[in-house]
């Protein structure tokens, strides 16, 4: 941790024997010190610090804010000053709280701070967002007469508003503004049905109207808030909406005689006493021991009457307090004179220690809550000796800060060198490298290690790491220098990954050796940390507490740059994300013992479950769960037993009872708020565990909370809860269920895309597209069915978040809201955009997922008719689907654009002859209705009726010969100009004509260059089929050859080809040639035909010349 460097020369600095009194941070803003300044000597001025790391001055009805930080260097910038809602009575600090906006609770900007104030009548007023101070919101809430005393941020961005005689109201503020409120319930704990008599016993009274509110306390970890009176403690679950009041436990009956014996129990006449003693209950703070009450006591019979402060730990065991109470009586007992004299207040600044300060106006006292096994030593600092006074205290980074008139921001530091480990780890380190081979290498400045062994250079690292928590950085650096030196070759960085890996692990599954009941359990080798936490929960803290000390020791002693990868679970991982893995680990496994805390009887069957199936002996001094619970590494073997001990209780119980689908319920938490609480730790301290610069190739990342095993997990718990309990079960717990689905599916979903984004390189694109083919099919797996469910809200968040357009489409088309479907056009209009929401689609957008999806399934009239804002899209989508294109072009009044597309599509169209002549009709009408000039128009229109009358001429095949060819023209292809004239004179065509010998002429001309036909060969064979076609035989007895031929086809196409006026002596082949060629058959030898065709070729041909 790092400590403040300027010591502030108060009178008592230099006095006190065991702290340092030290400025915290920077010099305090202009606009705070303007208002110390001009604030007369009997103004009111209150001043609170928040952990978060901002402070806030009331100075009558101005409140000013700013940035508070370690740095020296001001933050001028982070300050801002709001106008407070007029009042009758003095403002306080305490009617003032923040909400940090972002997910992880940090507020570094004025952007992501929101702000509440009220007065002691109730007006409220709200800022949701502190860089615009202009914009706020009032409104006023009525205690019926009763002052406001205390305003607390609470879950999900409300607050807590808390008057003088213990009524309370919740504020929610929403995203319009306004400010939703109500009361908070009262007296409906688990309790509330025995009987007033019967509770009272059992310490649990519902609050009494009586009673005065001292201090109220909110904890986030357990979402408890707490209210602290003259009389009772009072306790409330709060969830982002509602609350559940839990308890009231009479602290008068149940902890006045611990307090009264612990001061005057040794006294001779002390039965006398115990009944004059008055108790006062002032402040309320928690550490990881429990509850800690500041408490003041004295006995008016007293001479000198002295008033004994006390502070007492009680540990909430969620529905009661627990029945040890500590009570540490301080030296702090100066004599009473009145009872406001004797107001105090507490802060306990850091969760994982002792520390407690109490403070008044003009002194602070440091002391301990004596729950630790050593106590920190008790001291009074005095601040009013030269006129200074406490304005206001709280904590920041784990330190006690106190807001001074004239000094401002201090903070007060032990002067002994206290390691900042847990007391308990800090000793078993210590032993663990205190071995003959670690003697004289580890702290010999002057020797020079030689070769180490792996398991010794383990064991230096663990002593660098202690001489770190020591503060001893210098010696704890040097020694790692000399283990693992930077110059030297890469097995030393492999060392190195091996060390930091088994240290980490071995915070992870620390045996806790100095617990009595694992003294034998314990093997001889595992003596390198332990823990001697009775209790579960605070053995996890050490560890998590530990583990993030050995984080900041490897980034300060500059090795964690130099980390690389270690094998886990059969692949290698990037030890950084190793190493955040153990602390993610932690993090579930203390959700997991919460849990154990509330469901006992489900999470001990898992436990032992899960400990059978791994061989787990469990030794008679222990419980499954403190076997289970200390190999942390191991924490998600659970998630398969609970789903076994899940699915057994579906099958025994009966499904009308209502533990049937509670156990779903339960169960879907449990895993829920275990990868939740990974996943959120990740994000949250993703800067921490990245080094300066990424090597171009880590190892691919798997987080733990995708394993196969884990993907399995959820993927079948998907199942029971829609297949099994969904069909059973009423609307309220099917809401219930599938926004906890949707929870485990945001998990699940999660890790493919934290696993897509390590292969996301050009060397690993095979890979990423297996794991992207395998991402995509998993997630309209698991999605469809919410789909089919009409579960539409829960499926569009995680759709949207993972860039699921196919179950958008389909919800929008399912629901026919075209507003959404406009709406994600927008907001995934580029890749930029949704690779933030999910990092990979394999489309360039949304709108050109929608416009294919449309094209796929047939819906051609949604597709063109898409608003005018969609046009350009449109447009642009069509460009590769010109067969569509044209259709928007008309409706877009581009005839030009519309005319070329559907002449390039008529003209590359093959397949159909219809839609040819079709596509040439509408192109034709396209070029008229444009705004072409008249060449142009005319120019191409001669061009498409060109185009048409080759058409014509398959339009004009005679039907019996399609109907012979089994043809239609409807479905039949285009044919070229050769395939039309081998159709015209083919042997089907029966009734072949002049006509049609002559379409087949005709068609020549249209014989392109690329079909490599030579048209005279073909004119020849034409010539020759028509020939064929009449009988040339002399037996008619007509012997003028002339007559005798006129009606034959031959005949009549020379006549046909004469009135068109073709030059035959050019057009027809010679009569040699004719005669010759092998197409007539037997005709080449039929003297008669020979002298007949001759007589026609000198009447016809010679005749025209």
């Amino acid at each position: 941790r790092a400590t403040p460097t300027r010591v502030i020369q108060l009178p008592t600095a230099t006095e006190t024997i065991n702290y340092d009194v030290k400025a915290f941070g920077s010099s305090l803003p202009v606009k705070v010190m303007e208002a110390l300044k001009k604030a007369d000597a009997d103004d009111q001025l209150s001043v609170q610090v928040d952990e978060s790391g901002w402070a806030w001055l009331v100075h009558k009805e101005r409140l000013i804010i700013w940035k508070i930080g370690q740095s020296a260097v001001a933050k001028l910038s982070l300050c801002k000053e709001l106008q407070l809602p007029p009042s009758d009575f003095p403002w306080s600090s305490n009617l003032a709280a923040i909400s940090c906006l972002n997910s992880s609770g940090e507020a570094s900007s004025l952007q992501s701070l929101a702000i509440m104030v009220a007065t002691s009548e109730g007006s409220v007023r709200y800022w949701p967002n502190l860089a615009h101070e202009g914009s706020y919101t009032d409104t006023f809430t009525d205690f019926g007469g009763s002052l406001c005393s205390f305003l607390t941020a609470v879950k999900g961005g409300s607050f807590i508003l808390s008057s003088s005689r213990g009524q309370l109201v919740r504020l929610i503020p929403d995203g319009s503004g306004k400010i939703h409120q109500h009361a908070l319930p009262q007296g409906q704990g688990m309790f509330s049905g025995i009987g007033r008599k019967v509770s009272s016993l059992l310490g649990i009274l519902s609050p009494g109207s009586d009673a005065v509110i001292s201090n109220v306390l909110w904890d986030r970890e357990r979402s408890s808030f707490y209210v602290l009176t003259s009389s009772n403690l009072n306790k409330w679950e709060i969830d982002d909406s509602s609350e559940r009041y839990i308890l009231s436990w009479d602290i008068n009956r149940i902890l006045k005689e611990h307090v009264t014996d612990a001061i005057w129990g040794s006294e001779s006449n002390y039965e006398d006493i115990k009944g004059g003693v008055n108790i006062q209950y002032m402040d309320l703070q928690h550490n990881r021991d429990g509850l800690v009450i500041l408490a003041a006591a004295w006995h008016p019979g007293d001479r000198p009457c002295l008033v004994y402060y006390t502070l007492i730990t009680v540990e909430d065991k969620g529905y009661q307090m627990s029945d040890d109470v500590v009570v540490e009586v301080t030296q702090y007992n100066p004599t009473f004179q009145s009872e406001d004299e004797v107001l105090c207040c507490l802060v306990v600044p850091d969760y994982f220690s002792h520390a407690a300060y109490l403070y008044k106006e003009d002194e602070v006292f440091a002391c301990s809550t004596g729950t630790g096994r050593i106590s920190l030593p008790q001291e009074k600092i005095i601040f009013g000796i030269q006129g200074d006074s406490i304005l206001g205290a709280g904590s920041c980074n784990s330190l006690p800060i106190f807001f001074a008139k004239k000094s401002g921001l201090l903070t007060i530091l032990s002067r002994e060198n206290i390691s900042v480990l847990p007391e308990d780890l800090e000793d078993a380190l210590s032993s663990s490298i205190a071995g003959p081979r670690s003697e004289s290498p580890a702290f010999d400045a002057t020797g020079r290690l030689e070769i180490i062994a792996q398991e010794d250079k383990t064991k230096l690292l663990k002593a660098a790491f202690l001489q770190y928590c020591r503060k001893d950085i210098v010696n704890a650096q040097s020694l790692v220098i000399e283990l693992f030196p930077s110059n030297t070759d890469l097995d030393s960085d492999v060392e190195l990954d091996r060390a930091v890996t088994q240290i980490s692990v071995d915070l992870m599954d620390d045996y806790p050796a100095s617990d009595p009941r694992w003294a034998e359990s314990v093997p001889e080798e595992a003596a390198g940390f332990s823990n001697t936490s009775l209790i579960l929960l605070h053995q996890l803290e050490d560890k998590t507490k530990a583990h993030s000390f050995f984080i900041e020791f490897l980034h300060q002693v500059g090795v964690f740059e130099r980390l690389g990868s270690f094998p886990v679970r059969g692949m290698p991982m990037a030890t950084r994300l190793l190493l955040c893995e153990h602390a993610e680990k932690l993090a579930a496994a203390i959700v997991l013992k919460n849990h154990h805390s509330r469901l006992p009887e489900l999470v001990n069957a898992a436990i032992l479950m899960t400990l059978n199936k791994r061989e787990c002996d469990v030794p008679a001094s222990l419980t499954p769960a403190d076997v289970f619970f200390r190999e942390v590494s191991q924490i998600d073997s659970i998630f398969e037993s609970l789903l076994e001990e899940e699915e057994q209780i579906l099958k025994d119980m009966p499904i009308e009872s209502v533990e049937w689908a509670q156990i779903v319920v339960n169960v879907n938490n449990i895993i829920k708020d275990m990868l939740q609480a990974a996943c959120q730790y990740r994000q949250s301290r993703a800067s921490l565990y990245k080094t300066g610069e990424l090597p171009e190739r880590e190892p691919e990342y798997i987080p733990w909370t995708a394993s196969s095993g884990l993907r399995a997990a959820i993927a079948r718990q998907h199942g029971i809860i829609l297949k099994v309990v969904y069909p059973q079960v009423d609307s309220n717990l099917r809401s219930v269920v599938t926004e906890q689905l949707v929870a485990l599916l945001d998990c699940f979903l999660d890790g493919y895309v934290a696993q897509l984004k390590s292969v996301d390189r050009l060397a690993d694109q095979e890979r990423y597209s297996s794991v992207e083919m395998e991402y995509v099919q998993k997630r309209s797996e698991l999605l469809s069915p919410l789909l089919s469910l009409g579960q539409y809200q829960l499926a569009a968040a995680l759709a949207e978040k993972y860039c699921d357009f196919d179950i958008l489409v389909q919800m929008c088309e399912q629901t026919d809201n075209q507003a959404r479907l406009q709406r994600y056009m927008t907001q995934f209009a580029d890749q930029a955009t949704f690779k933030i929401c999910s990092y990979f689609c394999s489309v360039q957008n949304f709108s050109d997922f929608l416009f294919r999806w449309y094209l796929e399934k047939g819906k051609r009239g949604k597709l063109l008719s898409q608003p005018i804002a969609q046009h350009g899209q449109l447009a642009s989508f069509l460009q590769a689907h010109e067969h569509l294109s044209w259709l928007h072009d008309i409706n877009s009044q581009d005839f030009q654009k519309a005319h070329r597309t559907l002449q390039t599509l008529a003209n590359m169209e093959t397949r159909y002859f219809a839609k040819k002549k079709t596509l040439l009709g509408l192109s034709k009408l396209a070029a008229l209705a444009s705004d072409f000039s008249e060449d142009i128009l005319q120019e191409k229109i001669e061009e498409i009726s060109e185009q048409e009358r080759f058409l014509l001429h398959q339009e004009t095949l005679p039907e019996p010969l399609l109907a012979e060819k089994q043809l239609n023209l409807n479905d039949m292809p285009v044919l070229s100009a050769s395939q039309l004239i081998d159709m015209f004179i083919c042997d089907e065509n029966r009734r072949a004509n002049e006509y049609d010998f002559k379409k087949a002429l005709d068609l020549l001309e249209y014989i392109d260059e690329e079909e490599e036909v030579d048209v005279n060969d073909l004119k020849l064979k034409i010539l020759c089929k028509a020939l064929q076609r009449d009988g040339w035989s002399c037996s008619d007895g007509r012997d003028d050859p002339i007559e005798a031929s006129k009606d034959s086809i031959f005949v009549k196409i020379l006549q046909k080809l004469l009135k068109e006026g073709v030059q035959l002596s050019e057009y027809l082949p010679e009569v040699k040639d004719l005669l010759q060629a092998n197409e007539l058959g037997n005709l080449k030898f039929n003297a008669y035909f020979a002298f007949v065709l001759k007589a026609n070729y000198e009447l016809y041909v010679q005749g025209q010349a």
